[in-house]
């Protein structure tokens, strides 16, 4: 009897999820037609006007990536009760995760800690109070603390580990690639990360070799070219268990998974079997060499140039914000061999080759300079500037033999680089909830531990729903990636709200920790400065979503 109860109670629940889904889904179209209004004149799309109204766009863009969430939750929810494994723990992740994202969608959501969009900014005030008083809807937003209490009572007796596996629990391949690499981090990596940080350390070469044998750099690379081809989605359960251990160890695939992404789509024949394979391997470590410190973003302003004398090519200009540059043995290199004013059709990629550089002498390659930018959090590979002054590339390694095409190659890694980055944010979330959930654990006050009070608790357990949430926007976007699918504004929601999620979790767990996570010595300290980049890398929030509002304006639908 007890199990028909709470199969009818499931169903209940789902059904009412699918209902408030549909209302917010009618919310969010209402609020898109009136940002189309305002972004598409004369029914075409008007830059200028985008950038006129940021702040509705924006929010129409964070809007979107909630329903997207919601959406990516329910069809979860669904599969697991199809399988006859929809059980309390992520029963009450759809409850809990459903009331606060709707009630937000209703009230207003949070695009930085300063920047609330609401309904009434889109003259939507009326639309929004029938969407909040809708019978689906309130019965999910209609609920106190119980709910939380009951989901850190079922993690106190499983473990803080059972939330992140129940999104696995119909996925047999991810649930072992992530028990694999869980355990390779808590071994091998989590031992060492304060360390490595404390003292910027640069992650020991034997580690990376150790990652290129389990196969990190071509998770996604095909095996004709060395890869395990297991795809954009077993990248990102492995991604976020190396992160979850240290950010800059589950980074380190980052700049392979973006140099093999440029080769393979835009290399010639050549190129790929050349330099494939042995990305694949680690026998040889990319970077990435795009950012310039005057351009950042707007890449169509880049200046660093690229002169064709006979067989080579001679670099001049600045890079800046590179990642593990000194120890690189390859380049992906973005520079201007158009005229000054040529924009983004003047852009060419290079696959620069160079030695790798010692403590002594970082770049010891000639026409080529640089110095370590120092940084808060996220080190283990450290950031550098560059300066090139002549440095010779040769003709040769133009990436598919053609000027010009660089910021179009470029264009067809950002899904896949994205779609990563909410993955490592993901781990980087990860490991906050579960630093805070032990210390609250194990920390007594007023003789009882911290997890007991209300709003300790009520912390940890929305850390857990919203980062199952988002893990479950971030596979549904890999797969879509997979199909082969253009899905850049699916991996800039992901992206954008995974970076959020990662932010919230180190700042929550850090205050469960009081003083003590003001410590050095305290593991979530580091957590903390590594979260802040999150928000910033691959995309700033803010590019991140006009990205995304850019990209809904000018599907088909916006237009009527």
């Amino acid at each position: 009897m007890t199990v028909d109860h709470t199969l009818s109670t499931s169903t209940e629940t789902l059904g009412r999820a699918k209902a408030a889904l549909q209302a917010a889904e009618t919310l969010l179209a209402a609020v898109g037609a009136r940002v189309a209004a305002l972004c598409l004149p004369d029914e075409d799309f008007d830059a200028a006007a985008l950038n006129a109204n940021q702040i509705e766009a924006h929010g129409y863009a964070w809007m979107a990536s909630y329903v997207e969430i919601l959406k990516a939750t329910l069809s979860w929810a669904e599969e697991l009760e199809a399988e006859g494994a929809l059980g309390r723990l992520p029963g009450l992740v759809l409850e809990i995760g459903f009331g606060e994202y709707l009630a937000q969608i209703g009230h207003g959501i949070a695009m930085s800690q300063d920047e609330i969009i609401r309904p009434d900014s889109y003259g939507l005030g009326r639309e929004a109070q029938d969407f909040l008083t809708s019978a689906d809807v309130r019965s999910l937003t209609s609920t106190g603390t119980e709910r939380h209490a009951e989901l850190i009572a079922l993690l106190r007796q499983a473990g803080p580990d059972a939330v992140i596996d129940s999104g696995d629990a119909t996925d047999e391949t991810a649930a072992m690639i992530r028990e694999q690499f869980r355990s390779f981090a808590r071994d091998k990596i989590v031992p060492h990360a304060q360390t490595w940080h404390g003292e910027n350390q640069l992650i020991p070469i034997e580690l990376v070799s150790e990652l290129a044998e389990l196969g990190v750099f071509g998770m996604t690379t095909p095996a004709e070219f060395g890869g395990s081809e297991l795809g954009a989605e077993a990248m990102c359960v492995v991604t976020e268990e190396l992160s979850a251990g240290y950010i800059g160890v589950g980074s380190l695939g980052t700049r392979s998974e973006i140099a093999s992404e440029l080769i393979r789509l835009g290399g010639t024949e050549e190129q790929k079997q050349r330099w494939l394979p042995r990305i694949a391997s680690g026998e040889v470590l990319p970077t990435a060499v795009f950012t310039e410190p005057n351009t950042g973003s707007d890449l169509a302003n880049l200046t660093t140039r690229a002169e064709r004398h006979g067989d080579v090519y001679r670099i001049h200009g600045a890079k800046t914000w590179i990642t593990h540059a000194a120890r690189a043995d390859i380049m992906v290199l973005l520079a201007r061999t158009g005229a000054a004013n040529s924009g983004h059709r003047g852009l060419t990629m290079f696959i620069a080759e160079k030695p790798r550089g010692t403590e002594g002498d970082l770049f010891p390659a000639k026409g080529m300079s640089g110095g370590e930018i120092h940084v808060l959090g996220y080190r283990g590979m450290r950031e550098y500037e560059l300066g090139f002054d002549g440095f010779e590339i040769p003709a040769g390694n133009v990436l598919g033999g053609v000027e010009g095409q660089g910021f179009r190659q470029l264009m067809t890694t950002f899904e896949l680089a994205r779609i990563q980055t909410a993955a490592r944010a993901l781990g980087v979330a990860q490991n906050a909830f579960q630093l805070g959930f032990q210390y609250a654990t194990d920390r007594v006050q007023f003789a009882r531990p911290l997890i007991e009070f209300p709003r300790v608790f009520g912390k940890l357990a929305w850390m857990a729903v919203e980062q199952a949430m988002v893990r479950q926007l971030v596979k549904r976007v890999a797969r879509l990636k997979e199909t082969g699918a253009r899905c850049d504004v699916e991996a800039g929601m992901a992206k954008l709200v995974a970076a959020r999620v990662a932010w919230s979790a180190a700042d929550n767990a850090l205050q469960i920790h009081g003083g003590n996570g003001y410590a050095t010595e305290y593991a979530i300290s580091r957590v903390l400065c590594d979260a802040r980049i999150l928000n910033i890398f691959e995309g700033a929030a803010e590019i991140q979503a006009q990205v995304i509002a850019r990209g809904l304006l000018q599907r088909p639908m916006a237009k009527g």
